[in-house]
């Protein structure tokens, strides 16, 4: 599925060429330093991956949505979000979302005298919506974004499916958050047995390689939860493992989004763990540029999906303990990052 925000123009018709494109997101722009970050907190690369990891419908409300249909009156509307203690319903029918009545539609109804109009009379049509399987990440931007303080989310058929608030973000997120911490005190408490009975479990040497298609977002990401997989498997520290699964999960979607397709090589051995994403170009003008946070190459319609905000060389370069690039017009372009496991370099 293609994750892509979208406006949905609301209306008597159904057709899906009611719901367009569209997403003109807001990045900040701040440089990286490229400094080894063997000793950075924990906590951004634990968020990273929950945003990563988590999809939209994971925090959506999905049951008991109140709402209201095209024919209601403007005041039923009113007195529905009141009883409710909402500030705002979706116009639903037949599982299609036709338009939302908010707080503000209703003070321009009972100033403007029109407050027993049917709905699809004063709704708001023209709605910013977000879909099931976007990332977590998707959904924060958007109230970054926009001043909503909801947003309705549709399935790949485009039916409507729940709703989304900063709330829900917060709960969901919360959650994950205290359930990850468990875990750590669990795993930290379970490493110092090990260690007090000498225990060892450096991993053995192996490599595996990914191909990673041009453009094919329905599959991007897997490679970097295969390679986290393989290193919890091997037994290697937690935060380590995050901080390889952030660099492998950009990298993996730079090359998906910015190239004509490649691989993506992850090789594990008793000193360190690398990644090398190589694609088949068209390889970089301004390498420098590139790697500074918020810069994208990324065509309009990559960027209308919400992919493409740039950032994904930078992030890499940040969590890395080595960092390098080599690109060439119209070659391609090489990216390769190691992270020592025993916090000494290799030679």
């Amino acid at each position: 599925m293609q994750h892509k925000p979208t406006i949905l123009t609301g209306g008597e018709e159904r057709s899906d060429d009611q719901i367009i494109a569209a997403h003109n997101a807001k990045h900040p722009n701040n440089s990286s330093s490229g400094k080894s970050v063997s000793g950075t907190d924990e906590s951004p690369l634990v968020v990273m991956e929950l945003l990563q990891r988590l999809r939209v419908k994971d925090a959506m409300r999905s049951h008991n949505i109140i709402s209201v249909v095209r024919t209601d009156s403007m005041r039923f509307a009113q007195n529905l979000m009141k009883r409710n203690n909402i500030s705002g319903v979706p116009v639903l029918e037949d599982k299609r979302i036709f338009g939302i009545v908010s707080v503000n539609d209703i003070i321009k109804a009972l100033e403007g005298g029109w407050i027993q109009d049917q709905v699809q009379k004063r709704m708001a049509t023209n709605l910013v919506v977000l879909e099931e399987d976007m990332p977590l990440a998707f959904a924060i931007k958007h109230f970054q974004n926009y001043s909503f303080g909801r947003f309705p989310v549709l399935d790949k058929d485009r039916n409507f499916v729940g709703i989304v608030s900063q709330r829900d973000l917060t709960r969901v997120l919360m959650n994950e958050l205290t359930k990850e911490l468990v875990r750590l005190e669990g795993k930290a408490v379970k490493e110092t047995e090990s260690s007090a009975r000498g225990d060892t479990a450096l991993p053995y040497y192996s490599m595996r390689q990914f191909v990673v298609v041009h453009n094919d977002l329905q599959n991007a990401g897997k490679a970097a939860n295969e390679i986290k997989r393989m290193m919890k498997d091997a037994g290697l520290d937690n935060k380590l493992v995050r901080r390889v699964a952030v660099a492998a999960y950009e990298l993996e979607i730079n090359v998906c989004i910015h190239s004509l397709g490649g691989s993506i090589t992850f090789i594990l051995d008793t000193d360190k763990a690398t990644v090398i994403a190589k694609d088949r170009g068209p390889g970089i003008k301004d390498v420098e540029w590139a790697c500074i946070d918020g810069t994208s190459t990324a065509n309009d319609w990559i960027r209308s999906m919400g992919f493409g905000a740039g950032m994904g060389l930078a992030n890499s370069k940040r969590v890395s303990d080595k960092f390098d690039i080599q690109s060439k017009i119209p070659t391609g372009t090489t990216v390769m990052c190691e992270f020592y496991l025993k916090g000494k370099k290799s030679e």
